[in-house]
């Protein structure tokens, strides 16, 4: 009996810790399953409110504008003063060609103007020396009629000979002719000065146009920057012979850069034009985040546009998810203070909450201008060499603000140039004054 009850005893001690081993099981088993289910809460609350508004890609680069840099005539490269990585301003000289050609042409044109503004003016001179031996004519013509009438009423008394009548009558239609061939030749000279000046007269305006070409033409063998940026590129050398169109070097500026990501055709639907846009760069991590907006869609895909598209009726077809590249406009402050170069990786999240408008909307955009004001003054100061050269070749005086200068030898031309160009141009400069 005594062994009976120890062996009862002893079955007795393990149920209660075989209770407890359960009840915990039960409670973290009830502990993971809740936090998975609240977890799960979480993410479905998330994704309703948030994730599914917001479309991602790290098929995102950086592009901007690469302004190319090319002659607009031909010529042997004299200097250059500029090189890779170097930052450049607006209208700052990068490549000289050698000038000695368009000088000769130059002085050729302007020399024709002046000769020909002299000969116009001279037509003018000629026209009013013309107009009085017309009207001398017609003095002389009027004095031969009244001889003719007196001598014609002395006639019928016979105080006047039939000879000397006769010699009457002859002088009159000398002086008729001669005031007729007077009057055509005015006619002719009017013909070519009627109704112009000097200055408008057309054999002057062909030559201010040569005048023009040739200047334009010396003036381009300076090449500025058309924009304010980094130097990229550079192929150009010195004694090099260009021609042109041929690339020399390009300038990139990397205030205006932009951002191509390249989204599947699937995340488009919900996409819009200035929708709020997150990005980062793979350059400074996830420490500086860029806002920007959807600026436009691509018109096709990136398949659609490459070099080689793909031949999809070819019959050996794979279906490939395409992407089209969507323009992302980036802040210029957040550009200046982190900014980035072109061909830098981005990540980038798109806000789609704000769905209205058309998803390819046909309404005209603000226009992106690009424009550059260092080629505008060329033409303004052809025309102003053109004036003082009419202006010193018509008999005018010439106004103080039309005199030409040697060249365009200005002091900011000067500053930009080395010593060597800056000797020389003093030097033309002391020349033609």
């Amino acid at each position: 009996m005594a062994e009976d009850t120890s062996k009862a005893a002893v079955n007795t001690n393990p149920a209660p810790a075989n209770g407890k081993m359960t009840a915990r099981r039960r409670t973290l088993i009830a502990v993971v399953l809740g936090s998975f289910l609240l977890a799960g809460a979480v993410y479905g609350a998330y994704w309703m409110l948030v994730s599914r508004y917001v479309q991602t890609t790290d098929d995102a680069y950086v592009s901007g504008n690469v302004v190319q840099i090319t002659p607009q005539i031909a010529g042997t490269v004299v200097a250059i003063h500029a090189d890779d990585t170097q930052f450049v301003q607006e209208g700052q000289t990068l490549v000289e060609l050698d000038q000695a050609d368009a000088r000769v042409a130059l002085d050729r044109a302007e020399a024709e103007l002046a000769k020909t503004v002299r000969e116009v003016r001279n037509l003018f001179a000629t026209t009013g020396q013309l107009r009085a031996a017309a009207e001398l004519q017609q003095s002389d013509l009027k004095r031969a009629e009244d001889d003719l009438a007196r001598r014609e009423r002395l006639g019928a008394s016979g105080a006047v000979s039939g000879e000397e009548l006769q010699h009457a009558r002859d002088a009159v239609r000398s002086a008729q002719a001669a005031l007729a061939a007077a009057q055509q030749q005015l006619e002719a000279n009017r013909a070519r000065t009627d109704r112009t000046t000097i200055e408008d007269h057309p054999e002057v305006r062909a030559a201010a146009a040569r005048v023009r070409d040739a200047y334009l033409t010396y003036a381009r063998t300076t090449l500025p920057a058309p924009v304010s940026g980094f130097v990229a590129k550079r192929s150009v050398q010195l004694g090099q012979r260009v021609g042109p169109g041929a690339p020399l070097m390009a300038v990139v500026p990397l205030d205006a850069v932009w951002v191509d990501a390249n989204f599947k055709e699937a995340q488009l639907a919900g996409m819009r034009v200035g929708q709020p846009v997150t990005l980062t760069a793979d350059l400074y991590g996830g420490k500086v985040d860029y806002r920007g907006r959807i600026a436009g869609f691509g018109a096709g895909t990136g398949s659609a546009f490459a070099v080689l598209p793909a031949q999809n009726a070819t019959g050996n077809w794979i279906k490939i998810v395409q992407r089209v590249p969507v323009r992302i406009a980036l802040e210029p402050e957040e550009l200046a203070a982190h900014p980035l170069q072109i061909g830098l990786s981005m990540q980038v999240k798109v806000d789609t909450r704000r769905r209205d408008g058309e998803r390819l909307p046909q309404a005209a955009q603000p226009p992106h201008d690009y424009t550059t004001g260092v080629f505008g003054p060329l033409d303004d100061r052809a025309s102003e060499r053109v004036k003082s050269i009419i202006a010193a070749n018509a008999g005018t005086t010439v106004p103080a603000g039309d005199k030409p200068v040697a060249r365009d030898v200005t002091p900011d031309r000067l500053a930009a140039f080395g010593p060597a160009a800056r000797t020389r141009d003093r030097s033309a400069y002391a020349a033609a004054r």
